[in-house]
C-alpha cells in the first residue's frame, strides 16, 4: 500500500495510521500555572528531549490550549512523568475543560511544589522536569503555509527523580514503567530494557 497524507483511501483506513507508525511517542504531562493561578494539567504525545546542554525539551500544541497560552504568559512549565501507574489520570486529563477549572481537581491528583518554578508538579509521578519556556514556533507546511499548530520549547532548570528508581547509579526506567502513546487510543510502557554497548 502507498497513499499521499491528504489522499488516505478513507474506506480503507478509516483512522490515520501515521501515528501508528511514528511510535512510541513519550508523552509530555505538561503542568502550567494560568495567570489567575488556575493550576492547568495535560498530556501531549508529540514531546521529546530535542537538545541536550542546553537540556531542551518541547512539545506540539493542536491549537493555542491552555498549555500554551499559560506557558507564554508566565514563562514557565514542568514535565511530569506518565506512567502505567498513572494511565488513568493521564488520560483523564486530556479532557477539555474550561480554562478557570484544575485537571489536578478533576484526576484527584496531589500537587507537590516545584523549586525553581511556580507550577506544580504531580506529586505521584517519579519525575518531574522544570522548565523556563524558551520560544514558541508555530509548525508550517510546504510553500510556508500555517498550520495552527504550535512546538513549544523549554529548558529544563531543575530535575525531580524519586530515589527508589535509582540503582548503582542508574535510573531503572523498567521500574519507572514510563507511557508512551501508539496509535488510534492505544498505549503502551517500558517493562523491559536490554543494553548493547555502542560499537567502537
Amino acid at each position: 500500500m502507498f497513499y499521499e497524507p491528504g489522499k488516505r483511501d478513507r474506506d480503507r483506513l478509516p483512522h490515520n495510521p501515521l501515528k501508528a507508525i511514528v511510535t512510541p511517542r513519550p508523552i509530555g504531562w505538561i503542568s502550567s500555572l494560568a495567570p489567575d493561578g488556575t493550576a492547568n494539567l495535560a498530556p501531549y504525545s508529540f514531546f521529546n528531549l530535542v537538545s541536550e546542554a542546553p537540556d531542551v525539551v518541547a512539545f506540539s500544541s493542536d491549537g493555542r490550549k491552555h498549555s500554551v497560552e499559560n506557558i507564554e504568559a508566565t514563562g514557565e512549565f514542568v514535565c511530569n512523568l506518565a506512567t502505567l501507574a498513572l494511565i488513568e489520570q493521564v488520560n483523564l486529563t486530556s479532557k477539555p475543560v474550561a480554562s478557570h477549572e484544575s485537571e489536578f481537581e478533576l484526576a484527584g491528583l496531589e500537587r507537590a511544589r516545584s523549586h525553581l518554578v511556580k507550577p506544580p508538579r504531580v506529586a505521584a509521578s517519579p519525575c518531574a522536569l522544570e522548565c523556563v519556556w524558551t520560544e514558541t514556533i508555530e509548525v508550517k507546511a510546504r510553500g510556508g503555509v500555517p498550520s495552527g499548530r504550535f512546538l513549544v520549547f523549554g529548558e529544563v532548570v531543575g530535575i525531580h527523580i524519586d530515589d527508589s528508581f535509582i540503582e548503582n547509579g542508574l535510573l531503572r526506567t523498567e521500574l519507572l514503567q514510563p507511557l508512551a502513546r501508539l496509535g488510534y487510543f492505544d498505549y503502551s510502557w517500558v517493562d523491559g530494557v536490554k543494553t548493547l554497548p555502542r560499537p567502537r
